[in-house]
């Protein structure tokens, strides 16, 4: 096959610019004239080249292809956009998140009863409290940075509780999660170079040794010591007499760690970030809380805490006009499909009364996220003490990306507020 003409098509592939901010210009180019392009996926710093991939801009192809996977497979690439080396697909494909039905199916199955309503709510008392103590440390200095003395630790210390992780070890999390998420940037993970000189995918089994096996010791103790949280649920999950195996439990582990940390962790500041940016919004939202729910639902298609995912066609196909070939690399840009005036009356709105709000935050089809409900109860508890604990904030100097083409993270948000 040919390769595809890329002359005239803005690159929206390379993490660099996503330091800068969304290129939303260059994204609704796309969208309005090659909805689903190619992009060559060159070299980025110490990474090498890949083969390059379909970028799927519209909501409605964005959509499609999440609700499809017997066209648009999570298992024969996994998810992200950069390959993995083939020996790690295998047990890369252990996770929930790189699988197609039915043995997806199958494994939802098995772990949703983890995260019952009862289990959530039994939370919201400390919840509650960790963003009061983490608001009311800050309140008093009429200014703070807002991911580094906020942010950062309210959704890590939230996900430990409902994991069942010890105090102690919490850190760990953090450490994880950097490692893995902001491998592209050099100021938010350090990189481990194998034998060959080559940089170590950090989702490989290589580079996460001491995450399974942590979660392997933690499960052993809860056999032994069961508890009310989340990891005594998955170790004792069963269905029709069938129950995880080790290497499912260490990859959902996994998964629990790194998705149900940045994504809320990516979320929050995400939020602050457009309310400071709409001062009127805010201003009302803060005189009437009512709105906060459709709010928080804006918020997240305003600043989506997921940039993109990556599927792999199964054959050959055509979608939105495009011919893609089986094996090919398919994009989807969950931050182009939230501007898309074909679905969003004025996307470039922030509106918090936006009904309906039928955002991609989430996912959407099987792999609908398992911990949204977790996810928007931590935003709801968060945003309803920022907006009633501290006076109205502004901002304090410019706001830093994080170097990323997948998790819409930001490193430093300063606010300051009157006393």
């Amino acid at each position: 096959m040919p390769a595809p003409p890329t002359t005239g098509i803005p690159d929206v592939f390379d993490p660099r610019i996503f330091a800068d901010g969304v290129p939303h210009d260059a994204l609704r180019f796309l969208r309005d004239h090659h909805p689903v392009c190619w992009q060559d996926e060159h070299e980025v710093g110490i990474w090498p080249a890949g083969p390059g991939f379909w970028a799927v801009t519209r909501y409605a192809d964005v959509w499609h292809v999440l609700r499809n996977p017997q066209d648009f497979s999570s298992a024969l690439g996994a998810t992200q956009i950069r390959d993995p080396d083939p020996a790690d697909l295998p047990f890369i494909r252990r996770m929930i998140l790189n699988m197609d039905p039915p043995e997806q199916t199958r494994l939802r199955r098995l772990v949703t009863g983890a995260f019952s309503r009862r289990r959530l709510e039994r939370f919201t008392e400390q919840i509650t409290q960790r963003a009061r103590d983490l608001l009311d440390a800050v309140a008093g200095a009429g200014e703070c940075d807002l991911p580094a003395h906020v942010t950062d630790d309210f959704p890590l210390l939230n996900l430990a509780d409902l994991l069942g992780v010890p105090p102690a070890d919490r850190q760990l999390l953090l450490e994880w999660t950097n490692r893995v998420i902001g491998y592209q940037d050099p100021e938010h993970a350090t990189t481990a170079y194998g034998a060959d000189g080559k940089p170590i995918n950090p989702r490989s089994p290589a580079a996460l040794a001491d995450m399974f096996d942590y979660a392997q010791a933690l499960a052993e103790r809860k056999q032994r010591e069961p508890a009310d949280d989340v990891m005594t649920a998955l170790v004792h999950a069963e269905v029709d007499g069938e129950r995880l195996t080790d290497a499912e439990l260490k990859m959902f582990f996994f998964l629990l760690v790194i998705a149900g940390n940045d994504t809320v962790r990516s979320a929050l500041p995400g939020g602050v970030a457009a309310l400071v940016g709409h001062p009127d919004v805010y201003a009302r939202l803060r005189a009437d809380l009512t709105g906060l729910p459709l709010a928080i639902e804006e918020m997240l298609r305003w600043h989506p805490p997921v940039l993109t995912f990556r599927r792999t066609a199964t054959r050959d196909l055509v979608l939105a006009g495009q011919p893609i070939a089986a094996g090919d690399k398919v994009v989807v840009y969950h931050v182009s499909a939230h501007r898309d005036e074909r679905r969003f009356p004025r996307p470039d709105v922030f509106d918090p009364a936006r009904e309906p709000n039928d955002h991609l935050a989430f996912g959407q089809g099987p792999h609908l996220c398992l911990g949204a409900a977790f996810a928007r109860m931590q935003m709801r508890i968060f945003f309803t003490e920022f907006l009633t604990r501290l006076p109205q904030v502004e901002p304090a100097g410019p706001a830093r990306r994080l170097t990323s083409n997948f998790i819409n993270g930001l490193k430093s948000l300063p606010l300051r507020w009157a006393g």
